[in-house]
């Protein structure tokens, strides 16, 4: 008696491919949708700052006396259209808004970027080595977390702008800078400034999860068997120590690129941090809040930007702390 036998599809019969890490962890973002929009929305400013010289409407520091304080869709005596209306000084706000994202949220991403290496640095040296190594970085950590933040962060910032030629700046940073957020060099120098003070005081909290990070994974059995088969301590800490350490890092970074946004803004708000002619969304806020009663629209145009990227990125690194949490499932 013959028997019948149904056909397999091929796809069906070989065996699937495991995904790799990452791919689970962008799937498992992709399914937080506040997390995918936000990550839309910071897009989209990053592009339009990106791409300021070339969509702004007007030369950034143009004034026209004759046209300040026009509200949006404010037409000048020259018949130009003013999406967001002027400043005081008569100058596009829609133009400088533009050159302000550029500048804060390059800002921001940067002094994140160097805090963060600073204390993923000095984390992995504390967690590792143990001992006066441990000792000594965790008493100069706790010396840095204990100052007076906001204060400090304003003396030094008015300390350096008012004196940016006493700071060894390299003219070839200076330049690439400038050229970065199209600025002139003094501009840029001044840039950097802010960048180092935000830098000082953000790298703590960083540096203290690195440490407990590495703390937890030293004696792992595979970092036991690379130390027997004679791997030195630079590779232990770069090529096993440092990957398994790194998706709380990820997240680690997207909020203190929020907190150093905040930051900066408020240094610009106070007069203390970058400075007009350079616009941000902090010195923009600063000089619209003297008008704000007679002109209430003109705080809203620069604190809204403020207040949808800092919610974005916050949402953004919820997202990736869900997907890199080894105990999510699927």
């Amino acid at each position: 008696m013959a028997t019948s036998t149904t056909a397999v599809p091929l796809e069906e019969a070989a065996p699937r491919r495991s995904e790799g890490q990452w791919a689970i962890v962008f799937r498992r973002f992709r399914r937080h949708r506040l997390a995918m929009f936000c990550v839309g929305l910071l897009t989209v400013l990053l592009l339009l700052s990106a791409l300021a010289p070339l969509i702004a409407p007007y030369p950034r520091d143009e004034p026209n006396l004759g046209g300040r304080f026009l509200t949006p869709m404010g037409v000048d005596a020259d018949g130009g259209v003013h999406i967001l209306g002027t400043d005081h000084l008569g100058r596009d706000y829609a133009t400088r808004l533009l050159y302000a994202s550029r500048v804060s949220l390059g800002t921001a991403f940067l002094a994140t970027a160097v805090a963060s290496t600073i204390g993923i640095l000095l984390g992995m040296l504390a967690g590792y080595f143990g001992g006066w190594v441990d000792t000594l970085i965790s008493r100069f950590l706790e010396i840095v977390a204990t100052f007076p933040t906001l204060l400090l962060l304003l003396i030094l910032a008015s300390i350096l702008v008012q004196n940016i030629n006493a700071i060894p700046i390299p003219d070839w940073l200076a330049s690439f800078l400038a050229f970065m957020f199209a600025v002139s060099e003094r501009e840029a120098r001044i840039i950097i400034a802010v960048i180092m003070v935000l830098a000082f005081f953000g790298w703590t909290g960083t540096a203290r999860l690195m440490r407990g990070m590495v703390l937890s994974v030293r004696e792992n059995v595979y970092i036991e068997s690379a130390r027997a088969l004679g791997a030195s301590n630079a590779r232990i800490l770069f090529r096993h120590v440092f990957p398994n350490a790194l998706p709380p890092m990820i997240v680690d970074f997207t909020l203190g690129v929020n907190g150093t946004l905040v930051a900066e803004s408020a240094l610009s708000f106070l007069g203390f941090g970058i400075q007009d002619p350079t616009p941000t969304w902090g010195n923009m806020l600063g000089y619209a809040q003297s008008y704000m009663f007679q002109y209430p629209w003109m705080p809203l145009i620069p604190a809204l930007p403020i207040l949808i990227a800092s919610i974005a990125i916050n949402y953004i690194g919820d997202g990736l702390r869900d997907a890199l949490d080894p105990r999510q499932r699927g």
